[in-house]
């Protein structure tokens, strides 16, 4: 007996979907059908959030889901729907990376974290906006056009559509909290998962570096990146992250030989006795003041629970910013070097030799962030200023980490804001140092190869989602994920939906 569409199947998560198709309450084609048709309906394509749809494809792999829950051989996310960032490879939909530098190209794999998916038995709705080559915290620099739409347009947060949904994963983020996918991928470079999740309200974790495969994913700065799981809460987050994770040694140098893990197995433990960090440098003045009450509230009940506030210091938060926007450019322009006309992606049509080739093709296809960035990274690598800038970055960067370990001697996670502000205004930001400097409390955790996570804690000005940063150690993701998992039993922001959702 199945279960008819027309109820809120899209207020549903990943875990209760996945027992929903388990127990054969509805089918695996019912619900693609459902959210393919909420992904495509005008009032929720204004968003966005969407770049590349294919019903064909999505409707073949639910109905292949359907078959393997009825023989018995089902995957422990059987039949669940998910939408990919546009940053990881496809083989059955488009790939561009937010970029008209690679408009029309097609893969001829899957990146390992959707493969890795597909194994599980996700089925994939489609590809899902994000800035340009990763490159951003508002969403506001994609240069491609959203399913639906004629013009390239921010992705708007549905929250409030007037407001950025955060960037890079804004598309994911704004997916999911808008019911379009119970569940979505990202990447966090620099907290491009954690902010937009917070902006959004929804649940995203950035695991320890090397612990997801980067292979697929179209680089930013290879050693910042790392895929992660958008949904609504830390359990469905668990069941994503248990199967995108685990070694692949084979095709990503970085991937750390660590096996795969059931991430579920300690939600429910007791977090009395939990030593919750408390840094300084992350309550300064600087956080705006519904953003701080929102955290605290929220600290007061994880202590309900038996957790201990602990004051901590990381003196070199500061240093962050200069160090992410030296280390992260210099490593974007080693990659996007790749993007030449040659090859694949765009060429340019009219040109004089190979090297105006080489300038048209990147003047036309690249973006003003991209080819900031590339500006930035090149200066910073060339002779004469790498000693004076790269390599000095490379060593504040160690010191950053090793803020971080002295830090965990005396606390077990580490508590804070994602962002100083709720999401901002689409077009606030003239500058682009504004983008840059909101990311001050998410760049130290990427920059040391930390797990990190945003949890939803309350509402801020204009009734915007607010998030609070959860950071661990080294491979501590199930701790974080018990944590997370812990405030959303006495707590139900995660449950709460943008109006006319």
């Amino acid at each position: 007996m199945t279960q008819s569409p027309s109820t809120a199947l899209h207020d549903l998560g990943v875990h209760d979907l996945a027992q929903a198709l388990a127990a054969r309450q509805v089918s695996a084609v019912e619900l693609a059908r459902h959210f393919l048709d909420r992904a495509t309906a005008s009032t929720h394509a204004d968003l966005g959030a969407f770049v590349a749809i294919n019903p064909e494809v999505t409707l073949a792999q639910a109905r292949a889901a359907d078959a393997r829950i009825a023989n018995g051989t089902a995957g422990v996310l059987e039949g669940v729907p998910i939408a990919h960032k546009d940053i990881f490879v496809t083989q059955d939909f488009p790939t561009t990376a937010g970029s008209r530098m690679l408009s029309g190209y097609r893969s001829p794999f899957d990146a390992t974290v959707v493969a890795k998916l597909a194994a599980a038995g996700a089925v994939t709705l489609g590809k899902l906006n994000c800035d340009e080559f990763a490159m951003g915290s508002s969403n506001e620099n994609t240069a491609v056009p959203a399913v639906g739409h004629s013009v390239v347009e921010p992705v708007r947060n549905p929250w409030d559509t007037a407001r950025v949904p955060g960037g890079s994963s804004g598309g994911s983020a704004a997916a999911v909290a808008a019911r379009l996918s119970p569940a979505a991928t990202g990447t966090d470079t620099g907290g491009s998962i954690r902010q937009p999740a917070a902006f959004c309200g929804i649940t995203g974790i950035k695991p320890t570096y090397g612990r997801a495969s980067r292979y697929g994913m179209v680089a930013f700065a290879s050693s910042l990146d790392q895929a992660g799981a958008m949904a609504h809460s830390a359990h469905d987050c668990a069941l994503l992250l248990s199967a995108l994770c685990g070694p692949d040694p084979d095709r990503d140098s970085t991937s750390l030989d660590v096996p795969a893990q059931d991430f579920c197995a300690n939600l429910n433990d007791s977090i009395e006795g939990l030593r919750i960090g408390l840094p300084q440098e992350f309550f300064s003045d600087g956080v705006a003041s519904d953003v701080r009450s929102a955290i605290d509230v929220a600290l007061r009940e994880l202590e309900k629970l038996g957790a201990r506030l602990v004051p901590i210091r990381l003196p070199r938060t500061e240093l962050s910013i200069p160090v992410y926007y030296i280390i992260a450019p210099a490593e974007a322009s080693s990659n996007l070097s790749r993007f030449d006309g040659v090859k694949f992606g765009h060429r340019a049509r009219d040109y004089a030799d190979l090297a105006d080739m080489y300038r048209k093709t990147r003047a036309e296809g690249f973006g003003d962030e991209v080819k900031r960035r590339i500006m930035i990274g090149t200066y910073v690598l060339s002779h004469g200023y790498y000693d004076a800038y790269y390599l000095q970055a490379q060593k504040i960067r160690r010191m950053i980490a090793d803020d971080f370990q002295e830090a965990f001697k005396s606390c077990d996670v580490i508590a804070g804001p994602v962002a100083p502000t709720v999401a901002w205004k689409i077009g606030a930001h003239k500058d682009p140092l504004a983008d840059y400097l909101a990311d001050i409390f998410t760049l130290p955790a990427s920059l040391a190869g930390l797990p990190g996570m945003s949890v939803p804690v309350g509402f801020g000005a204009g009734n915007m989602p607010v998030g609070m940063q959860l950071i661990g150690n080294y491979l501590q993701e199930a701790r974080l994920l018990n944590v997370a998992h812990r405030l959303q039993q006495v707590t139900d922001f995660h449950l709460q939906n943008p109006q006319g959702v």
